[in-house]
Order: structure tokens, then C-alpha cells, then sequence
């Protein structure tokens, strides 16, 4: 192993401690690693880095993408190697990434339970109603929804365990009696495909396989015209993961309406969808116009009371 894939590993082994799952950032660098050596270069400089990033292959963002992945690893690596540059965070910077949340009111999520009912074949219908139900009660990830097996649930005691994913973080979320009752239901429904006896998966394809995010997320962009929902701008159209985002803003309105303490309510929804950092929490929250006006009211009172 050449010290600058010896120095890779360990960057990686330090950031995967950390919680960080690195699959594409491990390919990337892969790659990069043996176009540096190819050329006989013993550590990172900038003009390699800028090079390589612009290699053709990919599509619009791959230049910022690849320039990412190896500003990081130049940092880790200047610690021990001080001849490493690390490319400036003006060259090639990433676009914003993060589309504008869409807020589904209760109404909305209401419709594309109705809508999912519509779908051709009983098992499809009730695996959607089902999957958007849980989504939006829970406000898990879908890739955790999709990853559940029929182990992960609990009905005794009414939790549902949501195992290694995001930041290789597992969680038990409490569920209600209803909730439970929805899913175990859609357990043992007599259409269920035959073929999905070999699985443990919860949420199953017509072909008995688990079902897949491709899958769900195109029948749920379906579910969405059959259900009326038009996007709110060019940035912010109906997503699977914005019943994510309509979960947390719900979850900090209650305790707004309900009179307690939403900065006590915070760490615990934090704790609840799996996020290693509050402020990823905060960022789910920013952009609700109710909550933010909730929130102005509470402190124009505040002030009003010790002016």
C-alpha cells in the first residue's frame, strides 16, 4: 500500500467513526488516489486537484462534487504532510443542494392516502397508504421505512426499532396503538404476494422483493398529480421526504399551541429523527412561516413583559 493510499484509509476510518458512511467519497478518492500516482505526484496540489475535477464524465455538478471530496481528504492530509495544498473553498464551490421543503398540511397528506387507494391491485394500494401513513406519523426517512423488516417492530411494546442508518445511528420510535395495528395489518393481509415469504421486508413490491426507493419514489410523484398537490414554486415541489419536514414543523407547532417549551420539545425531536446535530433539526424548521410566526409572537411577549 503507497502512503497516499494508507493516508486515504485512515481519513476514511476517522470519518466513518464519526458516523459518516463515505460510499461515493471512498470511490471518488479511490480514484483520484491512482490518477495521482499515475502521474508520479507524491502528495495533492491544487493544479492536480482542479485537473482531475474537471475530467469529462458525469454530468453539470461532478466538477464541485469531486473538488469536495478532495478538499476534504487535502485537509485530513496537511495535518501529517504539510507540502499537501488544500484547494481553496472558492474553487469549484457546490451549488446549494437542499431543495425547499414542501409542507404538506394534514389535508394534503389525507389526499395521497386517498389517492394511493386508486392505485391498480389491492396490495399495491394498501403498501402505499400503509408507507405514506407511517411516513408521516413517525417522520422516519424513507430509506429507513423501505430498510424496516418485520423483526423491527415490537407490538408489545409498541415501538419499532429503526436500525444503522443515517450517521450509523439505530433509534426506537414509540408508535401508537393505531399505528401499529395499520402496519401489522398490512402484515398479515391475505393478498400479500406469495414470493415475499422470503423476505423480511415490511414494505413489499407486487413481485414480493422489497420494495425499492426508485419504485416508490416514481409511484409517489403518481400519487401526487392524482391527488391535486401543485408545487409551490419551481424549488419547492411535493416530495416522499418533505412527510419528514411536515413531521417535525407539526411536532414544534403542538408545543407552541399546547403552551410548553419548544426548546425542550427540539432535542427531543432531534433524538427522534436520527440527526447527529441539532442544528440539522433547526434547519427542518426554518422554513415554516406559521412556526416562524409562532415563534416572533412568543418573543414580542417575552419582551413586552420585561420592557
Amino acid at each position: 500500500m503507497s502512503p497516499l493510499q494508507a493516508a486515504l484509509s485512515d481519513y476514511l476510518t476517522v470519518r466513518r467513526t464519526l458516523g459518516y458512511k463515505l460510499e461515493r467519497a471512498e470511490k471518488l478518492l479511490g480514484q483520484f488516489v491512482a490518477y495521482l500516482e499515475e502521474r508520479g505526484a507524491k502528495t495533492i496540489t491544487v493544479e492536480h486537484a482542479l485537473t482531475w475535477a474537471m475530467l469529462p464524465g458525469g454530468g453539470a455538478a461532478w466538477p464541485a462534487l469531486r473538488m469536495s471530496v478532495v478538499r476534504g481528504f487535502a485537509t485530513h492530509l496537511q495535518t501529517i504532510d504539510p507540502a499537501c495544498e488544500v484547494p481553496a473553498a472558492e474553487l469549484l464551490p457546490s451549488p446549494p443542494h437542499r431543495a425547499t421543503p414542501f409542507l404538506y398540511s394534514e389535508e394534503q397528506v389525507a389526499a395521497l392516502i386517498e389517492a394511493a387507494g386508486t392505485l391498480r391491485g389491492t396490495h399495491p394500494a394498501a403498501t402505499y397508504r400503509t408507507l405514506i401513513g407511517l411516513l408521516a406519523v413517525t417522520g422516519m426517512r424513507i430509506g429507513e421505512a423501505l430498510a424496516l423488516d418485520r423483526g423491527d417492530i415490537d407490538p408489545k411494546e409498541g415501538a419499532l426499532l429503526v436500525k444503522e442508518t443515517k450517521f450509523a445511528k439505530s433509534r426506537e420510535l414509540p408508535l401508537r396503538p393505531s399505528t401499529v395495528e395499520a402496519v401489522l395489518g398490512y402484515l398479515s393481509r391475505p393478498d400479500r404476494p406469495r414470493a415475499a415469504v422470503s423476505t423480511d421486508a415490511v414494505f413489499v413490491s407486487a413481485r414480493g422483493a422489497r420494495l425499492a426507493y426508485r419504485s416508490a419514489s416514481g409511484t409517489f410523484a403518481r400519487l401526487v398529480d392524482r391527488a391535486g398537490i401543485e408545487p409551490r414554486s419551481a424549488s419547492c415541489r411535493a416530495r416522499l421526504h418533505d412527510l419528514r419536514h411536515s413531521f417535525a414543523v407539526r411536532t414544534i407547532l403542538d408545543a407552541y399551541r399546547d403552551g410548553g417549551e419548544p426548546q425542550e420539545r427540539l432535542a427531543l425531536l432531534s433524538t427522534y429523527l436520527g440527526h447527529a446535530d441539532p442544528a440539522h433539526t433547526y434547519w427542518y424548521l426554518s422554513a415554516a412561516p406559521e412556526l416562524m410566526g409562532l415563534a416572533a409572537g412568543r418573543l414580542q411577549r417575552y419582551l413586552g413583559a420585561h420592557s
